[in-house]
């Protein structure tokens, strides 16, 4: 639940006893939950009416691409990862005889029209 261990809920359910008394605790709890179900319902209405007001085009849009890590682990790291995996996206290209190394002592080619 949120990451919270058991240790976490007991301290939070403890400074809550402080800080609202124990008469007060369960009106303070239920205030938050009510809260907190007034913004999932929110949150997934603004979610259904960006998806029906952007039209057919963005159909399989999801509002947590937008999320910084999650769009460069799904743009940019996936291919990388496909690649470690041996799932290339693409047929790997040959590759083209390197030139032969010179031996110790030799002049390298020089092209006087490149420079």
């Amino acid at each position: 639940m949120f990451g919270l261990g058991w240790w976490e809920i007991l301290a939070l359910v403890v400074i809550g006893l402080l800080v609202f008394g124990p008469d007060k605790l369960p009106q303070a709890a239920s205030q938050a939950g009510k809260t907190l179900r007034q913004l999932r319902a929110m949150a997934n209405n603004a979610k259904a009416d960006l998806q029906a007001n952007l039209g057919p085009e963005f159909s399989n849009f999801d509002p947590a691409d937008l999320n910084p890590k999650t769009f460069v682990r799904k743009h940019l790291l996936d291919d990388i990862e496909n690649d470690w995996n041996g799932t290339p996206d693409a047929a790997p290209q040959p590759v083209e005889a390197a030139e032969p190394e010179l031996g110790f002592g030799e002049i390298p080619p020089y092209d006087n029209e490149a420079t």
